[in-house]
């Protein structure tokens, strides 16, 4: 399943527990983060963090927006 799937799948999911949907829209807003950044430049946690709560109206803490960062990976360069 492609990650976009898995954010709206977990934004939707009751089954799945709090810290899973928490790390599947984390990861899918650090890689949004990664392509919106601006050339040269790579995203930080706080970005991460607005683009859940404006795309996603998803709150996640910059622990978390680390973390989902290291995972993606750069993106820019």
């Amino acid at each position: 399943m492609t990650l976009w799937r898995q954010v709206l799948a977990a934004l939707n999911d009751r089954t799945l527990d709090d810290t899973e949907r928490e790390r599947i829209v984390a990861r899918g807003a650090a890689r949004l983060a990664g392509h919106r950044a601006p050339e040269g430049q790579q995203a930080t946690p706080d970005d991460v963090v607005a683009l859940a709560l404006r795309e996603f109206a998803f709150l996640i803490d910059t622990g978390q927006a680390r973390a989902a960062l290291r995972e993606a990976g750069p993106t820019r360069g």
